[in-house]
């Protein structure tokens, strides 16, 4: 690596953290490296929680009385989306979730009090029956992984990478507390948290549900977390308020080089030292499930593998909760579908999870393969037995109805003042001041204040993904009715001390304001859609630096608050600005940003700036393999870095130079006039072709067709976008129809065979504005499209005359609402 013009030294870690085995960095190993686990060099964890035998022996009595179909049941977890309650009268399941997109009556803002009333028919489904067998209450388990976020009013902590930054792990245990408080409200009694992933790659989507690239931080934080879930062993453990925690993704879900659901490969070594850090704190605390990650190691996919999961999670460490699948995970595991997989259950997984209309297929199967053997007797056993344990020791059995519970129905607790006290507090100590050339820093108490740019009054954006929707789209400041976004907090804090602040996203003014305030990053995203190619900040779309430059060049103080999932190459915005804060994700509390940039009265700071980086800057944007303890490590701003107010160290110019090979995003198929690199638009039939302007010169394609014809996007290789079908995505068109459909119009992707869905009913009438088609990829791959080959990501063909302008060709999370295969 190259030396750059300025690089400031490494910082100390600052908080204690538990003894840890210090890595060496991380390398990535050879093909050949084994995914075959070594338990005896891992390790030994001192558990806090001890068997109880009350507890084994209430567990045995229920085990003896279910009936191998009762097993099996336990073995279940079906997502809300594809099971009704009615269901769990005949079928006795474990366990439900709401997946990213899942609510009551198909409404992701849906008022609390919905998710309680359907906890309440679930739950009373799953404990009716009369044939004298055990009744096993079902669990509910949701992603809360900053705050209750599914449900409108939750409080929204900043997002991991930021709480990363604070380097405080007893305020992250109130985050959890507060969490767990507000789930329980609504009855909801599991907590898909908290993400211990230690990430090495940050063109990863997912690089802001992790706390630190480094091993340490991570472990600092996990305890802390499942702590403030479940509550404290010996005292407060799963009393009332608190839910069950899980740890995930187990393991090494953070090295998958960047890529959603891809490959770790490393030695033996790195996975225990590095990626294993969180467990070796979150599960001596207490922790009573853990989800196996989507990924591989050394190219097992981690749900079968068995040296891991069953040797080193359940024997070495001594784990007695259950494991939770992800997300149809099981599925693929060589051999396996996502209705058929008992090499998952042989391999140590306990209980699947489902999403899909097969999921009594899945159920029949695993009933055959316990009957017949397939599924060891013993194996079976031990799945159930910790289900039940977990169960037992969860209070399941004793607590009733989901709306008798507690905190249940309290619903004053979402957003309760003291919950967005301790967010406010989070957003305090989580921000990175990065540069503050000439003080500007903080803002003087009299100071007319023109807050500027696309994040500055966006709770949503700021919050990021997971919030309300899976990817945190679809949302408007009224969705969230706890919440403040930036510019509330400035104009706030401003009026309090004497001086004004004005909004205008776009930057201009009448009267020159003594300084601007702008806020811009990245808009939200969750997996897949948030995956990278380079570190680069809105390489399309440089708007956001047009504004910062303008400001700057009419002499007026600018300070820049960067919203982001991941440390990003913004050399360029650096450069343009006075002051930058690196905000990462806040999360609903914007007046902690406000406590930090602005003076008191009095001028003097009532917050000074604490957050320290818990993964490095980067200085060019390749260098998204960027870690401490990595050879050649040649940081922009190193990890533990972060400047107060009474330093003042000043930025020079930074190099804005980009290597020519910048990297494809190949889910961005067609997007602001520019195709996917490698990938060619053929057209074939009646069908003309010309460009039309929509938010930029030429930036849309104008098809015409006088009669029969199509048009595709035709792949030099072939993609592949199997995570993307499995994950649930769509093809996302954003489309202007000129002249109405005349005959039948079909989508349709190529791989191996081609599936087509009508889309003729979307194009029948003519309109002005720009709209969006959403078709899930499953559509096609259920046609038998091969989804790892695909050749042709995207045609339109049409029978008749047709006219429609497209702007937008991609693969993202449909906006919130139904999705179906076709409109005829």
């Amino acid at each position: 690596m190259r030396a750059g013009l300025y690089m400031f030294g490494a910082l100390a870690l600052g908080a204690a953290v538990p003894a840890l085995t210090q890595p060496r960095a991380q390398t990535r190993a050879t093909s050949a490296a084994s995914p075959l686990a070594h338990p005896d060099t891992w390790p030994q964890l001192e558990m806090r929680r001890q068997r109880d035998p009350k507890v084994e022996a209430r567990v045995d009595s229920i085990l003896s009385r279910m009936s191998i179909e009762d097993k099996v049941g336990q073995l279940l977890q079906v997502d809300i989306a594809s099971i009704t309650p009615g269901d769990l009268e005949t079928y006795k399941l474990g366990s439900i979730l709401n997946g990213g997109n899942s609510a009551p009556n198909n409404d992701e803002f849906a008022p609390a009090a919905e998710w309680l009333k359907l906890f309440d028919a679930f739950y009373d489904a799953s404990v009716k029956r009369s044939d004298g067998r055990p009744v096993i209450p079902v669990i509910w388990g949701t992603d809360a992984v900053h705050g209750a976020n599914n449900i409108v009013g939750a409080t929204l902590f900043p997002h991991n990478i930021g709480l990363g930054a604070m380097r405080d792990p007893q305020l992250i245990r109130k985050i959890g507390a507060a969490t767990a408080a507000e789930t329980a409200a609504t009855g909801i009694d599991w907590s898909f948290a908290p993400t211990v992933a230690v990430v090495q790659d940050d063109r990863w989507g997912r690089t802001y549900e992790s706390y630190s690239e480094d091993p340490a931080v991570v472990a600092s934080y996990a305890g802390e977390m499942v702590q403030g879930i479940q509550g404290t062993v010996g005292q407060d453990f799963m009393k009332p308020g608190h839910v069950i925690s899980s740890v995930k993704h187990f393991l090494g879900d953070g090295g998958t080089g960047g890529r959603d659901q891809g490959d770790t490969r490393v030695s033996e070594a790195v996975l225990r030292d590095v990626h294993a850090a969180g467990y070796t704190t979150a599960l001596p605390a207490g922790a009573l499930t853990v989800m196996p990650s989507f990924s591989s190691w050394n190219g097992e996919k981690m749900t079968g593998n068995k040296s891991l999961l069953t040797g080193v999670l359940k024997e070495r460490w001594g784990f007695d909760g259950f494991t939770i699948g992800d997300w149809n995970a099981h599925g693929q595991v060589p051999g396996c579908t996502n209705e058929d997989c008992p090499a998952a259950i042989n391999a140590g997984l306990d209980m699947f999870m489902y999403s899909g209309p097969g999921w009594k297929q899945l159920y029949d199967n695993t009933l055959r393969e316990a009957k017949s053997g397939a599924i060891p007797a013993d194996r079976l056993d031990d799945a159930v037995r910790r289900i039940l344990r977990v169960k037992v020791l969860a209070g399941t059995f004793d607590a009733g109805r989901p709306s008798s519970r507690p905190l249940a129905g309290k619903f004053d607790l979402l957003g309760a003042p003291e919950h967005r006290a301790i967010a406010r507090e989070a957003v305090r100590e989580s921000l990175v001041l990065l540069k503050n050339n000439g003080g500007v820093l903080p803002i003087k108490p009299s100071a007319s204040i023109l807050v500027a740019g696309r994040g500055a009054d966006d709770i949503g954006m700021q919050s990021g993904g997971w919030s309300i929707t899976w990817q945190g789209t679809g949302v408007t400041n009224a969705d969230f009715p706890n919440g403040q976004s930036i510019y509330a907090g400035i104009a706030q804090a401003a009026r309090a001390a004497g001086g004004s602040a004005t909004l205008a996203t776009d930057g201009r003014y009448t009267r020159k304001p003594d300084v601007a305030v702008v806020v811009f990053g990245e808009t939200p995203y969750a997996e897949f859609t948030g995956d990278r190619a380079t570190l680069e900040y809105s390489p399309e779309d440089k708007s956001d630096l047009a504004l910062l430059k303008r400001l700057r060049a009419a002499g007026i103080p600018t300070v820049a608050v960067f919203l982001s999932g991941r440390p990003m190459w913004v050399n360029p915005e650096i450069n343009a600005a006075d002051a930058f804060v690196a905000a990462f994700l806040p999360g609903t509390e914007g007046g902690g940003v406000a406590d930090v940039l602005l003076a008191q009265a009095d001028g003097r700071p009532a917050h000074d700036f604490r957050g320290k980086l818990s993964f490095s800057w980067p200085r060019r944007l390749d260098q998204y393999v960027l870690n401490r303890r990595d050879p050649g490590y040649d940081p922009l701003f190193p990890f533990g870095y972060g400047l107060t107010y009474g330093e003042t160290r000043v930025v020079p110019p930074l190099d804005e130079s980009k290597p020519k090979a910048a990297g494809v995003n190949q889910n961005a198929l067609f997007v602001r006039g520019r195709l996917v690199p490698g990938a060619r638009l053929v057209t074939s039939g009646a069908v003309r072709q010309t460009r039309v302007d929509r938010s930029g010169q030429e930036d849309s394609l104008r098809l015409s067709f006088a009669g029969a014809g199509s048009a595709s996007i035709v792949e030099a290789e072939p993609i592949d976008i199997t995570r993307e079908s499995n994950g649930q995505l769509s093809l996302l068109i954003d489309y202007r129809v000129t002249q109405a459909a005349a005959g039948d119009v079909t989508l349709s992707i190529a791989g191996g065979r081609t599936g087509s869905v009508p889309i003729a009913g979307a194009l029948r009438s003519a309109a002005a504005d720009w709209r969006q088609l959403a078709v899930p990829l499953r559509c096609f791959a259920d046609q038998g499209v091969d989804m790892a080959k695909v050749g042709t990501p995207f045609a339109i063909a049409t029978t008749g005359t047709l006219g429609v302008d497209i702007s937008g060709v991609q693969i993202l999370s449909a906006p919130p609402g139904p999705v179906t295969c076709g409109n005829k």
